[in-house]
């Protein structure tokens, strides 16, 4: 299997080194570190990364230099994966990084990355064209639609709240105990009465579950 090649930017020293940390702890190539957006992108396309993990808000403005930035790698590397990592929920920041109806893209909280499971399970997610939200994003996309999402029932909020953080159905059974069989039903339930059709892959099934959130 080919080593992950990762770069890493932030602007806190002491974030920025700690991610780099963790990740060479967990296996990760990390080839390169910044403190801002534009160092990033001067050398993004010479060293060629397969994933980039960086801030929503760097240096000059602290706004969203890190949506911008990610945005202008995809756009020099189409395949690179991008996780954004942010001090609180900016749905607006993650709306605009998941228009693109591409894989391959995730958004945390900066908490999460305490967890060296959970943050090398994000990077392998989104490395292998997986979509990774936070449960605090989604759930306040849920929060944002409230009549068409009446018509769902309490299970299959549920079932649609983890299927908006990139989870397989196997990974919503075993969190909801409950067997696959009655995930994908629950599944089928929820595309059909939000008029959405299944594509059959997870990461196009969370962004059709995004977009129409996003109408």
């Amino acid at each position: 299997m080919t080593e992950l090649r990762v770069v890493v930017a932030d602007d806190s020293v002491l974030l920025r080194e700690g991610l780099v940390r963790v990740l060479r702890e967990s296996g990760v190539n990390v080839v390169a570190a910044y403190p801002d957006a534009e160092s990033l992108l001067a050398e993004v396309a010479d060293s060629r990364p397969d994933l980039i993990v960086l801030d929503v808000r760097m240096p000059p403005t602290f706004r969203d230099e890190g949506v911008r930035a990610a945005i202008r790698a995809r756009e020099l590397i189409p395949s690179v994966g991008i996780l954004l990592l942010s001090q609180y929920v900016e749905v607006a920041y993650a709306q605009e990084l998941l228009s693109a109806g591409t894989g391959g893209i995730g958004y945390l909280l900066k908490d999460r990355v305490a967890s060296l499971d959970e943050l090398k399970d994000a990077v392998d997610r989104i490395a292998n064209g997986g979509t990774v939200l936070d449960p605090e994003v989604v759930a306040q996309l849920l929060g944002r639609r409230h009549d068409p999402l009446a018509r769902l029932t309490p299970r299959e909020r549920e079932v649609l709240a983890l299927m908006g953080e990139g989870r397989t159905n196997a990974a919503i059974a075993s969190a909801l105990v409950i067997g696959t069989g009655a995930v994908e039903k629950n599944v089928t339930a929820i595309f059909q009465k939000l008029g959405l059709d299944d594509s059959g892959t997870d990461h196009r099934r969370v962004l059709a579950v995004l977009a129409w959130l996003q109408r």
